[in-house]
C-alpha cells in the first residue's frame, strides 16, 4: 500500500505538491465556508468537458486519422519534418497541448522508424514538444491556465487571440526557421493506409459537444447546461471516456485554489507577493513557471495581480525553458525514454537548449515591441 502510493505521487508530482501545500495552508487559516468560494467551478467543469470531449475524439482516432492522411502526401524528409512538427503546433489550439503529444508523439516515432529516418527522432520530438507548447497559447481552450486566466480575466475570445496572435506567428517562423536546417532528400511513400472508418453517430455527436464546449469557451453557454448535456452523453453512450478524463489535473487545481485562498488572507504574504509581482508580472511568471510549471504558477499568480494580459503572455512564455515549465513536455520526454533509453540524456540536453533559444527570441521581440 506504501510502495503504491509513493508510485502515485511520483507519477502525479504537481497534483501531491498542490494538495500538501492546501493542507499546510490550513494550518494558518482554518477551513471555513469561505473555502467554497476560493475554487473556480466554472473553470474546473468547462476542464471537465474539454478533456472529455478530446479523449472520445482519441479514442475514435480522429487526429491519428488525419495525421496520416497528411503523411501519406510527403515526398521528402524536409516535408516529414514539418508536417510531423505542425500537426501538433495547429491541433494544439483546440485539443490543448497534453493530448497533441500524446497523439501525436508516437505517431511521428513509428513513421520515422518507417521512413528509415530515425536520427530526426530527437529533433522532431523535441520540435512537437516546443510546437504544441507554443501553439496551444494562441487559444483559451489550448492549455489549462488559459482557459482559467481567460474566464478570470473577462476577456472576449477575440481580444484574447488578438493578444496572443503575434506570438504564436513568431514561435511558427522559429520553427520554419528551424526546419531549413534539415537535411533534405526524397524517402519512400509512407503507407499510413487505415481502412478502419469513424463511427459515424459517435463522431457526429462529439462534434455537436465541442461545438457546445466553444460556445461556452466564447461565453455564449452556460457552464452548467453543457456539464449536464455531456455527462448525460457519455453516460448514455460512452460511459468508458469518462475514467479516461485528468481528474489529478482536476484536483491539482482544487488544491491550489484552496492554498492561494488561504494566502490571501494572510495579510503579510498578500503584501509581500504583491510588491514582487505587480509591474513584473512576466519575468515572475517565466521564473515561477520554471520551478513548478505554468499551471501552478498561472493559479499562484492570479491571486496577486490583475495585469490578465502579462499573466497570459508570462505564462504561456513560461511553458518555454526547463522540462518542467510545462508538464506537456514530460509527455515526449517519457516516450523517448521509453523508445530509446540510451539518447534520453542527448534528448534532455537538445530540449533545453532549444526552448531557451526559442524563450529568449520571443522575450527579445516582446521587449522590442514594448518599446516601438
Amino acid at each position: 500500500m506504501i510502495k503504491k502510493l509513493i508510485d502515485f505521487c511520483k507519477k502525479e508530482t504537481v497534483f501531491t505538491v498542490s494538495i500538501l501545500l492546501a493542507l499546510v495552508s490550513m494550518i494558518p487559516v482554518h477551513p471555513d465556508a469561505d473555502y467554497v468560494n476560493y475554487i473556480d467551478w466554472n473553470t474546473l467543469m468547462l476542464l471537465f468537458c474539454l478533456m472529455a470531449v478530446m479523449a472520445g475524439f482519441k479514442q475514435l482516432g480522429v487526429f491519428r486519422k488525419t495525421g496520416a492522411l497528411l503523411l501519406s502526401r510527403v515526398k521528402s524528409t524536409r516535408q516529414l519534418f514539418l508536417v510531423l512538427v505542425f500537426l501538433p503546433f495547429f491541433f494544439s489550439m483546440v485539443i490543448t497541448n497534453d493530448v497533441a503529444l500524446i497523439t501525436f508523439v508516437p505517431l511521428a516515432i513509428i513513421v520515422l522508424r518507417m521512413a528509415g529516418e530515425q536520427t530526426l527522432v530527437i529533433p522532431v520530438v523535441c520540435m512537437q514538444t516546443i510546437a504544441a507548447n507554443l501553439g496551444s497559447m494562441l487559444m483559451p481552450m489550448g492549455n489549462p491556465q488559459n482557459l482559467y486566466l481567460y474566464a478570470k480575466s473577462g476577456m472576449t475570445f477575440s481580444s484574447f487571440v488578438s493578444l496572443m496572435l503575434p506570438y504564436t506567428i513568431l514561435a511558427a517562423v522559429c520553427l520554419l526557421a528551424y526546419s531549413m536546417t534539415v537535411k533534405k532528400h526524397t524517402i519512400s511513400k509512407l503507407d499510413l493506409s487505415d481502412h478502419d472508418t469513424l463511427p459515424k453517430r459517435k463522431l457526429i455527436l462529439y462534434g455537436i459537444a465541442f461545438v457546445l464546449c466553444l460556445l461556452t469557451v466564447a461565453k455564449v453557454l452556460d457552464v452548467r447546461l453543457v456539464l449536464a448535456i455531456i455527462l448525460v452523453f457519455l453516460v448514455i453512450c460512452d460511459r468508458a471516456i469518462l475514467p479516461q478524463v485528468d481528474y489529478s489535473l482536476l484536483g491539482t487545481f482544487a488544491g491550489f485554489f484552496i492554498f492561494i485562498g488561504n494566502m490571501q488572507r494572510i495579510p503579510e504574504f498578500q503584501t509581500f507577493l504583491q510588491e514582487v509581482v505587480t509591474n513584473h508580472e512576466i519575468p515572475a511568471a517565466i521564473l515561477s513557471s520554471q520551478m513548478i510549471s505554468n499551471v501552478p504558477a498561472a493559479l499562484l499568480l492570479s491571486g496577486f495581480s490583475s495585469d490578465w494580459s502579462s499573466l497570459i503572455v508570462g505564462t504561456n512564455l513560461g511553458g518555454l525553458g526547463t522540462l518542467i515549465a510545462s508538464m506537456a513536455s514530460l509527455i515526449s520526454y517519457k516516450q523517448i525514454a521509453r523508445e530509446y533509453p540510451d539518447d534520453k540524456g542527448r534528448y534532455l540536453i537538445f530540449f533545453t537548449i532549444a526552448n531557451i533559444v526559442v524563450l529568449g527570441l520571443l522575450l527579445i521581440c516582446h521587449y522590442i515591441a514594448q518599446r516601438i
